[in-house]
């Protein structure tokens, strides 16, 4: 996970070919353990499920963390929280990729404060399992060291708001749970592609079926080791692999001199 290098302007700023899956507004953020400043406190923002990674954007301008992302290598103990009293949760804990503006790991929890966090936990597990077969394992010994794209940065096509009608390998996002859409102009993209495997492979958006160009029995191969990452016994917990990373926009040290 890097901290303040997934945002631009008042916008997510994703890489060439990454999908956003899920989109949903009005949601918590809260991390635990020994932290730096920034990662301190409760956050409200927007939160996103991409085909690569998961990215929140704070709303608050003036805080000093204004944006995190995590791909999906990073998580891990991810599970789904139903408290008798309060909203439903989703929380686990994150690894901190090198160079990504902090150290070690964290516990966070994400509070959806309109509902809808166990819809969005779920699919987050299922497509953590898709885009977690296409790394092999040097993505899981340990995560890479952060690396700023040097590639220039523009407004998002329209393919990179939503996910292909028919969803991936058979499965379809909850999108009638989630049936916004990011802003049109709060989409932003670099030239530049994912450093690390998505759920359609190191290959761009998928088509309408989820074909990626992979032959039939890698496809068939990649939807049977999803037990793997997610037990049907035992829904409301998954393990989520580390594995390889690289990302950005502002660099950490920017963002939070900006802040001040």
């Amino acid at each position: 996970m890097s901290v303040n290098t997934s945002h631009a302007g008042k916008g997510v700023l994703i890489y060439a070919g990454e999908c956003i899956i899920l989109f949903c507004d009005h949601v918590t953020m809260e991390f635990g353990g020994a932290l730096p400043p920034e990662m301190k406190g409760n956050k409200t923002g927007r939160l996103y499920l991409t085909s690569h990674r998961v990215i929140f954007n704070n709303k608050d301008a003036k805080d000093r963390l204004q944006s995190f992302a995590a791909p999906f290598f990073s998580l891990k103990e991810v599970e789904l929280e139903q408290p008798v009293f309060g909203a439903n949760y989703i929380k686990g804990t994150v690894v901190a990729q090198p160079n990504g503006g902090w150290n070690g790991q964290a516990k966070f929890k994400l509070t959806f404060k309109h509902g809808g966090a166990i819809e969005f936990g779920q699919a987050l597990l299922k497509v953590a399992s898709l885009a977690t077969r296409n790394m092999d394992n040097g993505y899981r010994d340990a995560p890479p060291p952060y690396s700023q794209p040097s590639a220039t940065w523009a407004q998002a096509p329209p393919p990179a708001y939503a996910p292909p009608t028919g969803g991936y390998y058979g499965w379809v996002p909850p999108v009638n749970t989630f049936p916004d859409r990011p802003p049109a102009d709060g989409v932003f993209m670099y030239e530049a592609p994912p450093p690390y495997p998505g759920i359609g492979g190191h290959n761009g958006y998928t088509n309408a079926t989820g074909a990626t160009g992979m032959s039939a029995a890698d496809a068939k191969a990649q939807e049977a080791a999803q037990s793997a990452y997610y037990d049907p016994n035992n829904p409301q917990y998954a393990y989520v692999p580390p594995p390889a990373y690289s990302e950005s926009p502002p660099s950490y040290d920017v963002a939070t001199k900006k802040n001040h």
